[in-house]
């Protein structure tokens, strides 16, 4: 594999203060790097690595929470030795990590992590913390997109308390601090990596971020962005990262949606998509990685992947054919929104 695959393809966005950001249309989302539900030596990390950029990745996504500090070390051991300019880096505020007693850690699902836990701190204090402290684990000077993390419902427990959070994040400062790095030029864009769309829409009623990392929530089996915070971003020139485009492995041959054994109705669908995909000689991955960069506000995809092989997977996907034929077969059959853009 080299860069002459369409996962390098480059895609064009102009944050608020008139900076250019190249995104790739494949990029990295470095989650499974923190050890997700399983331990991984720093060699087969590096691989994984490795071979997103030898497939001429050059985003790359990463955050405190994932694997408490161990994605954002790993992510950074990889870009300390290529050129700065060469890739774009997201990481996230609004969890700070703190040595703790080994009983303490709360890694979640990421197993074997440093001996720290996380809390959560959306003040200003907290995200110039967080943000000091991640350019410390990455080995880096700088980088180019801070995402406040998780200020969603599916987190905190419902759509009251992502509206607290986000009045926190308001009211504490913690969005001026985000705004103070971005026009100092420390920073290149900010905004949101958040689970649901509410939160993204909630935030452009409240501040101006450049860009949202939205996970799961425009996929193959999901569209509500399409008319509610799509149309928004498109006037107001707000760029999205979609992560999630599998919904956490239904799309790609798994059985969870969401994290969890998938829901019948879900199930389903995946079921009679998979059925078009064999009547079009398409691959289900295939379509779910491409359908999402049909979308022209959608600057890149971030799958998350864990080893080589789901590296290479991606990259491969990114590439088989889809006939026109196969997207109409899905409008037709009601499996996807009439007014979905779909890739030409």
């Amino acid at each position: 594999m080299t860069s002459s695959s369409h996962a390098a393809d480059r895609r064009r966005f102009v944050t608020r203060a008139g900076k250019v950001l190249n995104f790739t249309a494949l990029g990295f989302g470095s989650a499974p790097l923190g050890n997700y539900l399983r331990p991984l030596s720093e060699e087969e990390c590096s691989r994984t690595l490795s071979t997103a950029w030898d497939s001429g990745v050059r985003y790359f996504d990463t955050a405190p929470f994932y694997g408490l500090g161990l994605s954002e070390m790993r992510v950074g051991r990889l870009l300390s030795s290529r050129r700065r300019q060469d890739f774009i880096l997201s990481t996230k505020v609004g969890r700070l990590l703190e040595p703790c007693a080994k009983e303490e850690v709360n890694g979640v699902f990421f197993v074997d992590t440093p001996q720290v836990r996380f809390h959560y701190d959306y003040s200003y204090g907290g995200v110039m913390r967080s943000y000091e402290e991640s350019l410390k684990r990455l080995g880096l000077d700088r980088v180019d997109i801070l995402y406040v993390h998780d200020v969603c419902g599916l987190v905190h427990g419902g759509r009251d308390a992502s509206e607290a959070k986000i009045q926190e994040l308001i009211e504490t400062g913690g969005w001026r601090a985000l705004t103070e790095l971005r026009d100092s030029g420390a920073v290149q864009a900010i905004g949101a990596g958040v689970n649901e769309w509410e939160p993204c829409a909630r935030l452009l009623e409240l501040v101006d971020p450049d860009l949202f990392l939205l996970a799961g929530r425009y996929t193959l089996l999901e569209q509500i962005p399409l008319d509610t915070l799509f149309p928004e971003c498109t006037r107001r020139g707000v760029g999205i990262v979609v992560g999630g485009p599998y919904n956490s492995g239904i799309l790609a041959g798994g059985t969870t949606f969401n994290y969890a054994e998938a829901p019948a109705d879900i199930a389903a669908k995946a079921q009679a998509m998979s059925a078009v995909c064999r009547t079009h000689g398409v691959a289900l991955p295939a379509a779910a990685l491409q359908f999402v960069l049909g979308h022209p506000v959608v600057v890149s995809v971030i799958p998350g992947s864990q080893t080589e092989k789901e590296m290479k997977q991606n990259v491969e996907v990114l590439d088989q054919p889809i006939p026109p034929a196969f997207w109409r077969e899905l409008k037709e059959r009601k499996l996807l929104h009439l007014r979905a853009p779909t890739p030409t």
